[in-house]
C-alpha cells in the first residue's frame, strides 16, 4: 500500500476547448493518501452533462477537461487507513469525488448538496489541483467516494447506474414514492428516462411514458415494460391521463411547458425536475395551486443511495440499455448523443482503448 512515490502519469482523452472535441492528453494524478484508492478505469459512462460540460453549455467549463462521472473499474491499490476495499475488488466511482465532511448535508449523508463538494472533473480540489474524470486509465480517489459494485452486476452495466440509475432512484426514495400501486410518469425516453421505467417498474409502480411522439411507443412498451404510453402532443391522449398520476419524473435537458404535464398530476402530485437545463422554465400558478401540487428539484443521489440503488438493481435483474464504444469514437458518440441517436447510453470501454 502506499507504494506511488510521487505523482504518476496517467494517459486520458480531454476536450481542449469549446468545440468538445476529445483527443489524447497525459497528466498526472496524486501519489496515493492514506484514506485513497487507486481505480484502474474499465468502463465509463456516457452522460448528457458530459456533452454540456465539454461545449461549455453552462458557461462554467475549464480546460482541459477529461470528462467522465460513470465510472467503473477494479481496485489497484488503497491506501494505509482503507479498509472497505483491497486490491481487485470491483469498484465505481460517481459524479462526486469530495465534500468538506463537516456541514449538515454532509453529516446527513446527503453529500451531494454540500456546497464545498467536488466534482469529479471540471472542479479542483483543495490543493488547487484539478480533478478529471473517467475517460483516463487511472483515478484516484478518497475511499467515501468509491462504491463496491455488488457480485452479479456487470461493470459495464454498472456505469450507467452511477449516474441515471441513482437520479431517479434518489428522489423516489427521499419524496416517499416507493410503495407498491403508485401511478407513475416517466417524462423522456432517454438514458435516465429508460432507467426511470424500469425502476419505478421493480418497485411495483403503474409506469406511462410521455413522450413528444410516438416513435418510442414500442419500446417503453415492449421493451421496458411501460404499462402505458402518452403523446404529449396528442391532446387527446393527454386529457384522457388528467389527474391521473401520483408524480412525474421530467427527464428532459431542452427547455419545455410545463403546464401541460402538471395537469396530468393528481391533487398532491409531484413533478420532479431532473434535467439540466441552461434557461429559465415557466408556469402558470393556478394550475400548481388548484391541485396542491408540487415542482421539485433532485440532484443525483447520495453514495449512500447509490450504493443502496446497485443493490436493488442487482437483486431485481435490472439493467441499462447500452450500445459500448471505444475511445477512438467518443467523437462521433457524442455527436450521436447530441441528436439522441442512441439507445439509451453510451458506455466506453477505457481499458481496450488505446488511450496515447
Amino acid at each position: 500500500m502506499g507504494s506511488f512515490q510521487s505523482e504518476r502519469t496517467v494517459n486520458g482523452w480531454a476536450a481542449r476547448d469549446a468545440t468538445g472535441i476529445l483527443s489524447p492528453y497525459s497528466y498526472t494524478v496524486r501519489k496515493t493518501g492514506p484514506q485513497d484508492v487507486v481505480v484502474r478505469v474499465i468502463y465509463c459512462g456516457i452522460c448528457h452533462t458530459d456533452l454540456h460540460q465539454i461545449k461549455n453549455d453552462l458557461g462554467m467549463s475549464n480546460y482541459p477537461m477529461v470528462p467522465g462521472h460513470e465510472v467503473t473499474g477494479e481496485v489497484e491499490e488503497v491506501g494505509s487507513e482503507v479498509e472497505r476495499f483491497k486490491v481487485g475488488d470491483k469498484v465505481g466511482v460517481g459524479c462526486i469525488v469530495g465534500s468538506c465532511g463537516e456541514c449538515g448535508c454532509c453529516k446527513g449523508n446527503i453529500e451531494q448538496y454540500c456546497n464545498k463538494k467536488v466534482w469529479s472533473y471540471n472542479d479542483v480540489y483543495a490543493d488547487g489541483k484539478p480533478t478529471q474524470g473517467g475517460f483516463a486509465s487511472t483515478m484516484v480517489v478518497n475511499q467515501k467516494f468509491v462504491m463496491p459494485i455488488p457480485p452479479g452486476l456487470a461493470l459495464e452495466q454498472a456505469a450507467p447506474l452511477l449516474c441515471a440509475g441513482v437520479t431517479v432512484y434518489s428522489p423516489l426514495k427521499h419524496n416517499g414514492l416507493t410503495e407498491k400501486g403508485l401511478k407513475g410518469g416517466i417524462l423522456g425516453l432517454g438514458g435516465v428516462g429508460h432507467m426511470g421505467v424500469q425502476i419505478a417498474k421493480a418497485m411495483g409502480h403503474h409506469v406511462t411514458v410521455i413522450s413528444s411522439s410516438d416513435k418510442k411507443r414500442e419500446e417503453a412498451v415492449q421493451h421496458l415494460g411501460a404499462d402505458a404510453y402518452v403523446v404529449s402532443t396528442n391532446a387527446e391522449q393527454m386529457q384522457g391521463a388528467a389527474e391521473s398520476l401520483d408524480y412525474i419524473l421530467d427527464t428532459v435537458p431542452a427547455v419545455h411547458p410545463l403546464e401541460p404535464y402538471l395537469s396530468l398530476l393528481k391533487v398532491g402530485g409531484k413533478l420532479i425536475v431532473m434535467g439540466v437545463i441552461p434557461a429559465p422554465l415557466q408556469f402558470v400558478t393556478p394550475v400548481l395551486m388548484l391541485g396542491r401540487k408540487s415542482i421539485v428539484g433532485t440532484f443525483i443521489g447520495s453514495i449512500e443511495e447509490t450504493e443502496e440503488m446497485l443493490k436493488f438493481c442487482a437483486e431485481k435483474g435490472l439493467s441499462s440499455m447500452i450500445e459500448i464504444v471505444k475511445m477512438d469514437y467518443v467523437n462521433t458518440a457524442m455527436e450521436r448523443l447530441e441528436k439522441n441517436d442512441v439507445r439509451y447510453r453510451f458506455v466506453v470501454n477505457v481499458a481496450s482503448s488505446k488511450l496515447d
